[in-house]
């Protein structure tokens, strides 16, 4: 899908604001109301924007750690990986995982409630794996940068 300066500047705006109007987008935009809406139900359908979220506040929450988690696995294949990926999907504070090249196959994003809860995940879950051969953990202490919109211009 080729991209026009429209379409990026209304991807710029509703990454600012996932719950812009389409009277609101249209007016930053110079464009009707009617205008800007069919250009977002368009990127919608061409599935560039995959969906909108509440960005909540972990601390809050009562999720005051987070942490990066490298996980290496023992055997590598795809039951192996489809059997990783099963884990992943039943743990609420694996917020995000990604595969990697280099001496981690797995990076985990994660979010717990306190240290206990973290070494809880580590040891009773992902050392407990029987794929699981190794994991390093880092907590993070702060966030100089929020996630941030992708760079689209």
């Amino acid at each position: 899908m080729i991209l026009d300066p429209t379409d990026i500047a209304l991807l710029a705006a509703l990454q600012q604001n996932g719950q812009a109007t389409a009277q609101e987008l249209g007016a930053r935009l110079n464009l009707s109301a009617s205008q800007a809406g069919r250009r977002r139900q368009r990127l919608e359908e061409a599935g560039v924007i995959q969906g909108y979220r509440a960005w909540l506040s972990p601390q809050k929450l009562g999720l005051t750690v987070q942490a990066f988690i490298q996980v290496q696995l023992a055997r590598h294949g795809a039951e192996e990986g489809r059997s990783f990926a099963r884990l992943l999907s039943t743990r609420a504070e694996i917020t995000s995982a990604w595969t990697m090249t280099g001496d981690a196959d797995y990076l985990l994003r994660v979010f717990c409630g306190d240290l206990t809860d973290l070494n809880r995940l580590i040891h009773d879950v992902l050392l407990a794996h029987p794929l699981v051969s190794r994991v390093h953990s880092q907590i993070v202490m702060d966030q100089p940068k929020a996630d941030a919109p992708l760079p689209i211009g």
